[in-house]
């Protein structure tokens, strides 16, 4: 059995980084989609397991099977080919995802690293987040001048039922989310919370493309958009057939951290 773990300021001051890297790759993905369309956001996105696999290599974690590396490899050519298809180019906005990446990388790294260092579970480590995030969301609301208007305009808003249900489902969305991120890549890895990204990214794109206006379809969009997702699966697939090749005991994620 496990023992319960007290909250503790040394815990806190060591996960001070993962919530520094989380609010600012919120941040900036923010800002990039005010000169990108969504379904581009998401796409450049989907080069962060490009960027956790470098990074795990030059970490000393040795080089992964040829099958997850050219998979990864793939969504990143994928990213690529849809960029080249996107004639509405804003570099602000491109600049902006691109260093949101960055950020999303490295808070996944130091989450894993977590796990492997302090034990931490999953929901340990969304509620020293979220603690932790508070300070960095008043900035952000006062750097941006959003405060004290936004909270005028949610007292009005919330007078509206339709509004309360959303914001309430919206909430415990983002709290499932957050929590199965966490939990992914404690069990997992990094590159393989960010594959799982970019195959939830699939719906996301579909919608972006259907639901909303003002995005242009080309042929380079969509072939880049199709040999992305084309990677995740191929990652999933790789993934799992390295694991049943692997006796049972000792089939621990590669990219990961044996758990005891």
């Amino acid at each position: 059995m496990s023992k319960r773990k007290d909250l503790s300021m040394a815990t806190a001051k060591k996960l001070l980084p993962v919530s520094i890297f989380y609010n600012a790759n919120v941040a900036f993905a923010l800002a990039s989609l005010q000169g990108v369309n969504i379904p581009m956001y998401i796409a450049i996105k989907r080069i962060t397991p490009l960027a956790v696999l470098v990074s795990g290599f030059l970490r000393g974690k040795g080089k992964p099977p040829t099958q997850v590396s050219l998979s990864v490899v793939c969504t990143a050519l994928g990213v690529l080919v849809a960029a080249l298809g996107d004639f509405s180019f804003d570099l602000y906005g491109y600049s902006m995802a691109l260093t949101s990446v960055f950020f999303q990388m490295m808070y996944l790294i130091l989450v894993e690293k977590s796990g492997v260092d302090d034990g931490l579970s999953s929901m340990e480590l969304m509620f020293y987040n979220s603690i932790l995030s508070i300070p960095f969301l008043f900035f952000i609301i006062i750097a941006t001048g959003e405060f004290p208007h936004s909270l005028l305009v949610l007292s009005e808003k919330t007078a509206s039922l339709s509004f309360t249900v959303i914001l309430l489902i919206s909430l415990v969305m983002g709290i499932v989310l957050n929590y199965t991120m966490f939990w992914c890549t404690l069990v997992n890895s990094a590159l393989t919370t960010t594959i799982v990204g970019v195959l939830k990214g699939v719906g996301s794109t579909t919608l972006g493309f259907v639901v909303l206006g003002g995005v242009k379809v080309h042929a380079l969009n969509v072939t880049g958009l199709v040999i992305n997702t084309f990677g995740g699966v191929w990652y999933s697939y790789a993934k799992y057939t390295q694991k049943k090749k692997m006796p049972r005991k000792i089939a621990p994620d590669e990219e990961s951290h044996p758990h005891k």
